[in-house]
C-alpha cells in the first residue's frame, strides 16, 4: 500500500538540507542601474564540480495536479541543479535524504510565487512537476561527458498530497 507525503511549505529552514532556496528575501545587496533596480547578488552555489560548464536550459514541463504518485526519484552525483520557473506559480519540490545510495523517506513542498530552487549535488529529488500552467523554467545545471543522471524506482510508490 502507498505511504502518503503531505506537501510543506517551501522555506529556507526546511529545505537547507537538500539545497537553497532562491529568492529576494531581506535587503538587496545592492542598488544598480541607476538606483532603480535591486540586485540580490549570488544566491545559489552553483557546483559544476572540476570538469564541468555551467549550463543554462530551458525546460517546458506539462503541469500536475495533486494527488500525485511518486514512483521515482532521481539524483545527479557530479553537480547542483537550479530550477527557476519563468512564471509567478509556485512548483512541487520532492526531495528525500540519501539513505545506503537510495533516496530515504521523501519529503514535499510547494513552493511560493517568486521563489526557485538549486539542489546541492547528488541530492535525491522528483522530477521538475509545476503545479500550473505555464510549466516553462530556467534550469542552470552541469553539463559535462559523465552521465550525472542517478535514477531509483519504488516498489511502492508514494502519494504526494496538500492533506
Amino acid at each position: 500500500m502507498a505511504q502518503k507525503i503531505i506537501t510543506e511549505p517551501l522555506t529556507k529552514t526546511n529545505f537547507q538540507d537538500f539545497g537553497e532556496v532562491i529568492d529576494t528575501g531581506g535587503d538587496p545587496d545592492m542598488l544598480i542601474n541607476q538606483g532603480v533596480c535591486e540586485r540580490y547578488h549570488d544566491r545559489a552555489k552553483i557546483d559544476v564540480g572540476p570538469d564541468g560548464k555551467v549550463g543554462l536550459s530551458l525546460f517546458n514541463s506539462e503541469p500536475r495536479s495533486l494527488p500525485l504518485v511518486l514512483k521515482m526519484m532521481e539524483r545527479h552525483p557530479d553537480g547542483s541543479q537550479a530550477f527557476i520557473p519563468m512564471s509567478t506559480n509556485g512548483f512541487l519540490v520532492i526531495v528525500a535524504n540519501d539513505k545506503n545510495n537510495k533516496p530515504g523517506a521523501p519529503k514535499a513542498f510547494v513552493s511560493a510565487p517568486g521563489q526557485a530552487i538549486n539542489f546541492f549535488k547528488g541530492t535525491w529529488h522528483g522530477v521538475l512537476t509545476p503545479l500550473s500552467e505555464p510549466g516553462l523554467f530556467a534550469v542552470i545545471d552541469r553539463i559535462g561527458k559523465s552521465q550525472n543522471l542517478e535514477e531509483f524506482f519504488f516498489e511502492v510508490p508514494y502519494i504526494v498530497d496538500t492533506v
